[in-house]
């Protein structure tokens, strides 16, 4: 476990370590949730705009990730 600290504008820098184990890189999603007095950071697995994926329509990268963002929200809530 690594400590890190919080800047006056809220953010934080995610150690080397962790970055590198995850593959995180710039421009990476990550979600964010809170059990008790924990705050647990996971890495956003894929992103659904990126597939390039064309329904007859376009639709806005922000309506997909949203949608993403709710379902996992739904399926990690156990509902």
């Amino acid at each position: 476990m690594e400590e890190v600290k919080v800047t006056r504008n809220y953010q934080i820098t995610i150690p080397y370590r962790a970055r590198k184990e995850l593959g995180i890189e710039v421009g990476a999603k990550l979600l964010v949730q809170v059990e008790g007095d924990r705050m647990i950071i996971s890495k956003k697995a894929g992103d659904v705009a990126s597939l390039g994926l064309t329904l007859g329509r376009r639709i806005a990268d922000e309506v997909i990730d949203k949608a993403v963002d709710e379902a996992g929200m739904e399926i990690g809530s156990g509902s």
